[in-house]
């Protein structure tokens, strides 16, 4: 009968055959070359992503007890990985021959988690990483790899939990974008909460933006924010997340949020773990600049925002941002704090492709939000302020990606817009203004009309629809500007204004503009209206113009072809009306421009009567860049004021000759012809310069958009006999009209009420007081008839 062992005997030679099995194993693990598996490890990996990999040092297996165990988990040992030398293969057709580089890769793994298949990895450690990010033209990258598909579900889970390394190296080069790059990162000494991340960002731009538009443009730009964020931080402190329609809102949570906000927002995002530095180009420019990002962690929640920052020079332009995105893996959307500073808005185009103009100097600080959609991704600059030159600058603006080109759209205001800010967006700003922001065409020293040409190749990269408001206008007190309406439309490579309306004296000048960069060379068309300009508010600061009355209206259509606005006015071609109602005039300011000198005398000594005006009209013509007048008429109680001659827009060049006509008998009168020669920039005027202020004054008043439109007072037929006012202001009513682009204009006769038999005839039928009495029975239009109804608008 077979002797049974007693169960005593039965453990203890089982727990003896454990122990010698987990001893040899043990001593297999410890003495094991673990590279003669090198091989089958590269096999496995290659097979699995699609890239050739290698571990060409040592593989290593260890024993280790856990770091952060306790109790008697922490006398279980944990098997620690460790290899060096790894490199991963890029595809044949890259620059660089590997895609990834790393000196030493190690990890350990807690034993327990493997019963339930888990893999808990605790933490990777990187020496060295190195990675290389390359894109073609064709949109090809070695970024995108092609993992071999299971089978069928993986029964196993892998959690890592943190990614920890020294530092590491990324190059980036991108033909698409033409961007060369490298990148430095490394991580922080310590986390750095978001709230800290804003404060610190806030400080370094402001000082910053003191550097580009001054300590006095940067301090109104602060109290600018200032303003503008109370109602963000009291939205912000009630309902942190509502504002953002998202988890997290640290964009409208800025450091003038309170501290209970920023609080809540710390807790919401996750700190800063990794720092980052960058240069090299991006489309061919400069780039250099630093940054941080949230550590490995933070990426595993897709529905947690991740912490991103960065400070950033691209060539003469600062762009900072704080904020976060979400799900950055695949880049759902981003909320930022962003703040814009540069020599000129132009300089944006690399970076943005949309074809701002060019400005002064500049600083902005607002709210970048942005949704990543298939259909096309859309992002919004929000509740911005800034400065721009000495004005300031508010609003929002909104890019969609759509097809086949992305559409802008937005509403401006400036509630304090210095004039001369205005001038380099139409190169009319000074060559050291030009030298500044880079321009490197200058403006010739004998023209006046702005040289420098539009850049008419970027008006195809984008759609457009922006209106601007600058409220109060600062400017030379002699110029009688109030304030400005622009509605600027961009479609398919043509530009709009619709209208650019300007208050003026009282009323407005509004144009409706339309420039065609479609074709070379670019057709413009544009049409003026002048509305109740005041005749006393066009001279503010003659004194002898403060008692006159009356309005000054007129129309202009012309058509043009050029790629700057001294080409549009060298081949102009159409017509301009303007004409004055019944109004009066100081008598000494008529007299001092050369009327009657003995009346000058005789008003200063005895006081001032006003001369009454009966009519004024003029109907100029412009024929291939040159202006000459079918119409030139003024008509007072004491003169007959005419003047022949032509301006020549192509040269520049003026010769124009004045002639007054006094009626009736005078003590001394001044009957030379005054004249005004020269070119633009060095006029000469003969007999009495007082002319010319009443040349320059309806200069300032009806040429504020067009140069060529402001000289519409200046030519008119010879007639020293009372004008017949009712006729001639009927004539008027005629809308001016313009030809195709590039086509000259077709000529047509002068009235016949200006032939000397017709002017005999009127002088015949009576003087200027019956003129007058007939004029008083039949009404006079206040202005000429608008030629359409797209003249109409703005006026």
């Amino acid at each position: 009968m077979a002797q049974r062992l007693p169960i005593g005997k039965i453990a203890a030679w089982s727990f003896a055959v454990l122990a010698v099995l987990i001893a040899v194993l043990v001593i297999v693990l410890l003495t094991f070359d673990w590279n003669r598996a090198r091989p089958w490890v590269d096999d496995k990996v290659t097979q699995a992503i699609g890239r050739q990999f290698h571990i060409t040092g040592d593989l290593k297996v260890g024993w280790q007890r856990p770091p952060l165990e306790t109790g008697w988990r922490r006398w279980l040992p944990w098997p620690r990985f460790s290899a060096k030398k790894i490199t991963l293969a890029n595809p044949d057709w890259t620059r660089q021959k590997y895609f990834a580089t790393l000196d030493e890769i190690d990890f350990q793994v807690a034993i327990l988690p493997l019963l339930t298949r888990d893999i808990v990895i605790p933490s990777i450690n990187l020496v060295n990483p190195s990675v290389d990010l390359e894109r073609l033209k064709d949109n090809r990258n070695n970024w995108t790899f092609r993992f071999r598909q299971p089978a069928g579900p993986s029964r196993w889970n892998l959690k890592l939990h943190d990614i920890s390394f020294a530092k590491g190296d990324i190059a980036y080069a991108d033909e698409i974008t033409k961007a060369d790059m490298q990148v430095v990162i490394d991580t922080l000494g310590q986390p750095v909460p978001i709230g800290e991340a804003l404060k610190q960002q806030q400080e370094a731009s402001r000082k910053s933006s003191a550097q580009m538009v001054g300590k006095s443009g940067a301090s109104k730009l602060n109290e600018q924010v200032n303003v503008s964020a109370a109602p963000v931080a009291s939205a912000t402190s009630a309902t942190p997340a509502a504002t953002s329609g998202g988890p997290a809102n640290p964009a409208s949570a800025p450091a003038h949020a309170s501290i209970a906000a920023t609080q809540r927002l710390e807790t919401r995002v996750p700190s800063y773990g990794v720092g980052w530095t960058v240069k090299g180009t991006y489309n061919k420019t400069n780039v250099s600049g630093s940054g941080k990002v949230g550590g490995a962690l933070a990426l595993q929640d897709a529905t947690r925002p991740f912490p991103v920052q960065a400070d950033v020079r691209i060539s003469d332009t600062h762009i900072a941002f704080v904020g976060t995105v979400t799900d950055p893996a695949h880049l759902a959307a981003i909320d930022l704090r962003l703040w814009l500073q540069g020599v000129s808005m132009a300089h944006l185009y690399p970076l943005t492709s949309v074809p701002l103009p060019e400005t002064p100097p500049y600083a902005t600080e607002g709210r970048l939000v942005g949704r990543f959609k298939a259909e096309g991704n859309v992002f919004r600059y929000e509740n911005f302020t800034g400065r721009l030159g000495g004005s300031d600058l508010n609003g929002s603006v909104v890019y969609e990606g759509r097809k086949p080109r992305p559409f802008v759209s937005g509403e401006l205001v400036s509630h304090l817009l210095q004039f001369s800010d205005l001038a380099p967006v139409i190169g009319a700003d000074t060559n050291a203004s030009k030298a500044k922001r880079g321009e490197p065409s200058r403006q010739p020293s004998n023209k006046a009309l702005p040289t420098e040409e539009f850049k008419t190749d970027r008006w195809s990269a984008v759609d457009a629809d922006v209106k601007f408001t600058g409220r109060r206008i600062i400017k030379n007190p002699n110029l009688p500007v109030t304030d400005l309406y622009a509605h600027v439309v961009m479609m398919d490579g043509v530009l709009t204004f619709e209208p650019l309306k300007f208050g003026v004296a009282g009323g407005t000048l509004a144009s409706n503009i339309h420039l065609d960069g479609s074709a070379a060379p670019l057709k413009g068309r544009v049409s003026t209206q002048a509305r109740h300009l005041k005749l006393k508010q066009l001279f503010p600061n003659v004194m002898t113009m403060q008692s006159a009355l009356g309005e000054v209206n007129g129309d202009a259509a012309l058509s043009a072809t050029g790629n700057s606005p001294a080409a549009l006015a060298a081949t102009s071609n159409g017509e301009a009306k303007a004409l004055i109602t019944e109004g009066t005039v100081s008598r000494l300011y008529m007299e001092a421009a050369g009327l009657n000198v003995a009346n000058v005398v005789y008003e200063k000594l005895f006081g001032k009567r006003d001369v009454k005006i009966n009519c004024a009209a003029a109907d100029l013509v412009a024929t291939n860049g040159v202006l000459e007048s079918r119409v030139f008429a003024l008509d007072t109680d004491d003169a007959v004021i005419n003047m022949d001659g032509h301006i020549d827009l192509r040269t520049e060049q003026m010769d124009l000759g004045i002639h007054p006509h006094t009626k009736g008998l005078r003590v001394i009168s001044l009957r030379s012809p005054l004249y005004v020669k020269g070119t633009f920039k060095n006029p000469h005027v003969g007999v009495n310069a007082g002319a010319l202020a009443v040349r320059g004054g309806a200069v300032v008043g009806l040429g504020l958009i067009n140069p060529f439109a402001a000289l519409l007072p200046l030519i008119a037929p010879s007639n020293n006999k009372p004008l017949p006012c009712i006729q001639m202001l009927a004539d008027m009513r005629a809308a001016p009209s313009a030809p195709p682009a590039g086509q000259k204009q077709r000529a047509k006769a002068a009235p016949g009420y200006l032939s000397s038999g017709a002017a005999g005839s009127a002088a015949g039928s009576g003087s200027g007081d019956s003129a007058r009495a007939t004029a008083a029975k039949k009404p006079v239009p206040a202005s000429p008839a608008p030629a359409s109804a797209a003249q109409h608008r703005g006026g």
